[in-house]
């Protein structure tokens, strides 16, 4: 017998501060605004997965064109349980980026 994992889903509290940074995020995920993106993390040596300094450093914000501090400024706004479900949409938006250019930003995606 095989049990298959399901997760379970977690209301968002704050629907228009969640869809408004889901958005910029998306936003830095398409089209040619993902290797912007991951350029500009390569040029400020931060890791694809370190979501606070990226934050700190306004790069979502750089790409996406909004003022500097507003994705953080989302972010920090959020409950505890919406920002942990915004770091798994992220996470999950950086697992899609195409292999060509994670290939390129490999270091970018190390561990350690």
């Amino acid at each position: 017998m095989t049990v298959d994992f399901v997760q379970a889903t977690i209301k968002v509290v704050d629907d228009a501060g969640f869809g408004e940074l889901k958005g910029f995020i998306e936003g830095v995920f398409s089209g040619d605004r993902t290797a912007k993106y991951l350029k500009a993390l390569d040029n400020r040596r931060i890791r694809v997965r370190d979501l606070h300094a990226i934050f700190a450093a306004n790069v979502i914000d750089e790409v996406a064109g909004s003022k500097a501090g507003t994705a953080r400024a989302l972010y920090e706004s959020l409950p505890v349980s919406d920002q942990g479900q915004m770091r798994e949409f992220y996470l999950s938006k950086i697992e899609e980026v195409d292999q060509a250019l994670r290939a390129k930003f490999h270091k970018l995606y190390q561990y350690s």
